[in-house]
């Protein structure tokens, strides 16, 4: 692991404090543990429950259960060692320092041992899945994020798993590597004890594992997403035979379907890095976000940007970064920011009044946009361009800038034949022609609309709808495309050179 590399360095170059960021206190002490064997030093664990404990000669210290004391044995410890100090972070945090007789006595004593640690043979980790550092340490600790299982971890877990149920329950699977690949690259981003877990589950639920175990997968992680906050998990019940026309745009995300494949990366492309859509409101930008994730077989997380500003200084920031790790943690996976020039209003110039933040956020997400190296495909719809920040626009943070302009006659058609259908009705009994034709300048929305509207007042008569009830619905409707004209006409004339038509 590259990780073990890294703090394997910083023992070497005699590193007093790594801090170590994880929820999987498990699987990062046995890769200490097996850090210490190779270095022949002894590897001792702290916690407020169990004081100090050696692993390598399985026996507890006495009377170490109180912090200062621990720190205390470790400065004494003559020997070449590791410490290794559980959820120490509650013992820095300013609020808790209230519960102490002496406050600053924790923080200090830590200086201490940090001071006679430094060029010794003991090495001191702090292990805990909350970072918290106090100013006046912040120049003494090594911060360093133990990442989650990779695609080689995770098929191990699955090859031992498959071993033991066919060790211990006589039963046999027989999985092709590309289910094999699916259910490894669907699990990256939950830890070593979430896989394991869904394993057991998915055999437990039928005793074989198919195409099926994969919504049990996405399931799982749709509970991670709920408890790191922030992101939204979108359930999709869309695909793209519920989407009229927009065949240009089709035809560019089918033949990208297989790019997060293991074959993919052979063949020696780069996993694709988004989208932006732009064009006239209700015309199928949002359904098409859906549609991408059903196509794609990945899960949809819906970045919903006004959740993360918070009242602290740095909060704000901070909670940025947290949603973008948990993308990153859950990818191959698709993040779609809803009407993103609203979400970023303010970006662009100090009329905001929020002395900046805005531009900061937005800086800080178009650089993670440019830099990202995790499979995120990050799709972006917008209705204008006027608040659009330019930066958004430049070459390398999408793939391609579509255009979704309002639907031709066939699209109507189509868009007809769709929502007549949805409705339980047959097409072929309705004129779709003369439909289409007093449907001029509608978006696919208003189209829907208009079925609606002629299916409450059918049902109010206790009948059932005619084609004269849905093109009186049309003729009542006033489309946006006459509100707001002048609007549609620049956006139109704006996309002609710069993006690429949908359709």
């Amino acid at each position: 692991m590259k990780i073990l590399e890294d703090i394997d360095i910083f023992v070497k170059s005699r590193y007093p404090l790594l801090y170590l960021v994880s929820f999987e206190e498990e699987r990062v002490i046995t890769a200490l543990s097996k850090l210490a064997q190779a270095s022949k030093k002894e590897l001792f664990i702290w916690s407020a429950t169990q004081g100090i404990y050696s692993i390598t000669r399985n026996a507890a210290i006495k009377d170490t259960t109180n912090p200062v004391n621990a720190l205390e044995q470790i400065i004494e410890f003559k020997d070449r060692a590791f410490f290794v100090l559980k959820d120490f972070h509650y013992y820095m945090e300013d609020p808790f320092q209230q519960y102490l007789e002496n406050p600053l006595q924790v923080r200090r004593k830590l200086r201490d041992t940090l001071l006679a640690l430094r060029g010794s043979f003991k090495t001191l980790f702090i292990l805990s899945s909350v970072l918290h550092i106090p100013r006046e340490l912040e120049k003494d600790i090594v911060i360093m994020d133990f990442p989650l299982p990779d695609y080689k971890d995770i098929k191990e877990i699955l090859e031992r798993t498959l071993a033991n149920v066919e060790k211990h329950y006589n039963l046999k699977f027989d999985i092709d590597e590309i289910l094999k690949e699916k259910m490894i690259k669907a699990c990256l981003g939950m830890t070593a004890g979430e896989v394991e877990n869904v394993f057991a589950k998915a055999i437990v639920n039928d005793r074989q594992f198919d195409e099926k175990d994969l919504g049990l997968i996405i399931s799982e992680k749709k509970q991670i997403i709920r408890k790191a906050g922030m992101l939204e998990y979108f359930e999709v019940h869309e695909d793209f035979s519920n989407v009229g026309g927009l065949n240009g745009l089709k035809t560019w995300l089918k033949k990208r379907a297989g790019a997060f494949s293991e074959k993919a990366r052979q063949y020696g492309l780069p996993e694709p890095k988004g989208l932006l859509l732009l064009g006239v409101q209700g015309c199928g930008k949002s359904l098409v976000s859906k549609c991408i994730a059903s196509l794609w077989r990945l899960p949809l997380l819906r970045f919903d940007v006004g959740n993360i500003f918070g009242k602290y200084v740095g909060e704000s920031e901070e909670n940025l970064r947290k949603a973008l790790r948990v993308a990153e943690a859950l990818s191959p996976t698709i993040l779609w920011l809803d009407e993103i020039e609203k979400a970023f209003a303010g970006a662009g110039g100090g009329s905001s009044g929020d002395s900046g933040l805005s531009t900061r956020i937005f800086g800080s997400f178009i650089t993670w946009l440019q830099e990202k190296t995790a499979p995120v495909f990050v799709i972006a719809t917008a209705n204008s361009i006027e608040n659009l920040p330019p930066e958004l626009l430049r070459k390398g943070r999408f793939d391609e800038i579509f255009f979704v302009d309002l639907p031709t006659e066939s699209e109507r058609a189509a868009i007809f034949n769709i929502h007549i259908s949805k409705r339980k009705r047959d097409p072929a009994a309705y004129h779709i022609g003369e439909l289409v034709s007093l449907s001029e300048g509608f978006s696919g929305a208003e189209i829907e609309q208009a079925i609606i509207s002629s299916m409450y007042d059918a049902f109010y008569e206790n009948r059932d709808i005619q084609t004269s009830d849905i093109a009186k619905a049309l003729q009542e409707t006033v489309p946006l495309s006459q509100t707001m004209r002048e609007k549609i006409d620049y956006l139109r004339q704006w996309a002609k050179l710069r993006a690429r038509p949908s359709s």
